[in-house]
């Protein structure tokens, strides 16, 4: 089970959220595989080898969590670019995007230091290996790489969030209905026991799994949706828009 979606997207949540079902061994943003992604995305690795790579990650990390019998489930937003791999890879795989507004997302995500400009002389880097700062990504567009280092910190990270959500909606677009879902965040977090109930159907758990998603959605924040309408000037929702205000509108959210 894939959970996909745009950084700062819900991903982390609904993913700790589908950990507590007792079928499930869960895995966050496993670093090999995180940083594999790459190399799927361009080709530079065989489909072979690729397969092979992530079938033996996921299965160490099975045998590593114990979770021999359990169904393996990885929260990790690289592999909304790789749907049609890990698809047919794993035929049996789903799928369960969460879709948030990207004004919202690009607000939280620029609190976050991994594409920010001040990070650039610190040296760190991500799960995947990545370095922090505004340096652009494998998944910026050839073209435009240049761009992507000189926008504001708060237009790059709209800039991710149209590019994952994107590629997810693109790879998910041939799957049949039962191997992929779509959340849109905003209901989720207003709708919890909703919400719930439709990934328990989905997903065919246990009555024990239902209640566990239950509780686990029951969580959520419902202030966090809208922020960007405080948190933005008018020239930063100018800016946001015109880098993605057309998938926003593809969406519904403009």
């Amino acid at each position: 089970m894939f959970i996909i979606g745009a950084p700062r997207s819900g991903t982390t949540f609904l993913g700790s959220c589908i950990g507590r079902l007792p079928e499930i061994s869960y895995h966050f943003e496993p670093r090999l595989t995180k940083a594999a992604a790459r190399c799927v995305y361009d080709g530079s690795w065989t489909r072979k080898r690729s397969a092979a790579v992530f079938r033996l990650e996921y299965a160490a990390l099975l045998l590593a969590s114990l979770g021999g019998g359990r169904r393996f489930a990885e929260k990790n937003p690289e592999n909304s670019f790789l749907v049609p791999f890990l698809a047919e890879t794993l035929p049996r795989s789903q799928f369960l995007h969460i879709l948030r507004d990207g004004r919202d997302v690009a607000v939280s995500h620029a609190e976050m230091p991994w594409l920010a400009a001040r990070s650039a002389a610190e040296g760190r880097r991500g799960r995947g290996g990545q370095l922090w700062g505004p340096g652009p990504r494998w998944w910026v567009e050839d073209g435009r790489w240049d761009e992507f280092a000189r926008v504001p910190d708060i237009v790059r990270s709209a800039w991710c969030w149209r590019r994952f959500t994107e590629a997810a909606l693109d790879g998910l677009a041939s799957l049949p209905a039962d191997r992929a879902i779509e959340v849109r965040y905003e209901w989720l977090v207003r709708h919890p026991a909703g919400a719930a109930d439709l990934l328990a159907d989905f997903l065919g758990t246990s009555s024990a799994g239902r209640q566990a998603l239950h509780a686990g959605l029951a969580r959520a924040r419902p202030d966090s949706v809208g922020r960007w309408q405080a948190a933005l000037n008018r020239d930063e929702i100018s800016q946001v828009e015109g880098e993605i205000g057309p998938l926003l509108v593809r969406l519904g959210y403009a």
